[in-house]
């Protein structure tokens, strides 16, 4: 029966570039920028790196389908390299393959490392105006906040929430994510707003606003994995270490039955339960100390915190709107950096740059944003559309 990787894969080193308008580097410069950090942190050289995973969605332009321009831009020198695509998980999937070849004992150290440089490719996550982009040969007839706007309606109708309230809840997502990433040196947007902003900001996809949906960026961030007993040989102590990773992909149920009410995301909920199973995790309410979710819309943010099973069914509106996730006096703080509202999404990069400030929390490193002794981090991603995608959960924890 399998046991899963709880506790045995310790992270010895973090990194991440600044996400932004990157016109000025290429890719290779910010996994590089990325890679250096983590290098730093953990405290070894590079030729201690036995194998690499390098995760990059929709940059065909700036880096193409291999694994090799990774291998050259962060010298790694004849080991094995792989390149990986997920969606919106990418990064987490990266890391889930460091740390499960560290698990099952194919490597002593390990290196994961997601980027994108979505800038330079002219992608904009709305529907095309012209011939040739992402979206009119993958998603000719839709888009993402299309997509996310229908998962609010669903979830408005499921539980008899009014559109107004709805409304003034997803804003207020908004509206602390904003001011979290004022503290975060290394975001995209470092700009607070207010209610009245962001209620009163053009309509992007009803009842989605402009200031409800997270921009297009360039970043990386990547991290080194290794065991307890060599990180504990390296001089780490207080070491993180993972509690669990689980993916779930959607096998087209969502879109091809009636099971699914399109009130709430069932790869959430499926990964999520795997994930506390693996980890131990009975009441993520009392037990989560933060977490880092997929806020590609602000609707989504706060399903999400239903489908992690932090707030009961159809009281997240509430939960938000009396400040649980907030990062000062919140039960749960949720975004503490800002999340992608604030950091833009550059999909390879996004998991491990959650990861990243998990990681430095649990470390005590967050700087103005540090919350006060947190012990257990979860991350979330989700990818492709509400009824049809894959969602990833993390656990990482002190050791």
């Amino acid at each position: 029966m399998a046991t899963g990787i709880k506790d045995k894969v310790a992270i010895i080193g973090m990194g991440c570039s600044r996400f932004g308008e990157r016109f000025d580097v290429g890719t290779h410069e910010l996994m590089a920028e990325a890679f250096n950090e983590a290098l730093q942190d953990a405290g070894i050289e590079r030729r201690q790196i036995d194998a690499a995973w390098f995760g990059s969605c929709l940059d065909q332009i700036n880096i193409g389908n291999s694994a090799i321009p990774a291998s050259l831009a962060l010298r790694l020198d004849g080991i094995p390299v792989s390149r990986l695509e997920n969606m919106c998980a990418t990064g987490t999937e990266a890391l889930r393959g460091a740390a499960y070849a560290v698990a099952s004992g194919a490597a002593d150290i390990a290196l994961a490392i997601g980027a994108e440089k979505l800038k330079d490719t002219g992608y904009g996550g709305l529907p095309p105006t012209y011939k040739g982009t992402f979206n009119d040969l993958w998603m000719p007839l839709g888009s993402a906040p299309a997509g996310f706007a229908q998962l609010a309606d669903g979830y408005r109708t499921r539980y008899g929430i009014s559109k107004a309230e709805l409304k003034r809840a997803i804003a207020r997502v908004s509206w602390k994510s904003h001011q979290n990433g004022v503290l975060s040196p290394k975001a995209h947007l470092r700009k607070a707003v207010s209610m009245e902003q962001i209620l009163g900001a053009p309509m992007i996809a009803d009842p989605l606003g402009l200031f409800d949906c997270c921009g297009v960026s360039d970043g990386a961030a990547c991290a080194i994995v290794t065991t307890p007993d060599i990180a504990r040989a390296l001089g780490r102590k207080d070491m993180v270490t993972i509690k669990a990773i689980q993916l779930s992909v959607s096998s087209g149920i969502e879109s091809s039955t009636n099971t699914w009410d399109g009130s709430h995301v069932r790869n959430t909920r499926t990964a999520a339960s795997r994930a506390y199973a693996e980890a131990g995790v009975s009441n993520p309410r009392k037990q989560v100390s933060l977490m880092e979710v997929h806020d590609c819309f602000s609707i989504t943010e706060l399903v999400t915190m239903e489908d992690l099973y932090i707030s009961e069914p159809g009281t997240a509106v509430h939960d938000v709107l009396d400040g649980f996730y907030d990062r000062e006096g919140g039960g749960v703080p949720c975004q503490v950096d800002g999340g992608l509202k604030c950091f833009g999404h550059p999909i390879g990069a996004s998991g491990l740059r959650m990861a990243y400030e998990i990681y430095n929390q649990l470390q005590g490193r967050a700087g103005e944003r540090q919350l006060s002794n947190p012990s257990l981090g979860l991350t979330h991603n989700l990818g492709g559309v509400p009824y049809q995608g894959v969602a990833a959960v993390s656990l990482l924890g002190l050791h």
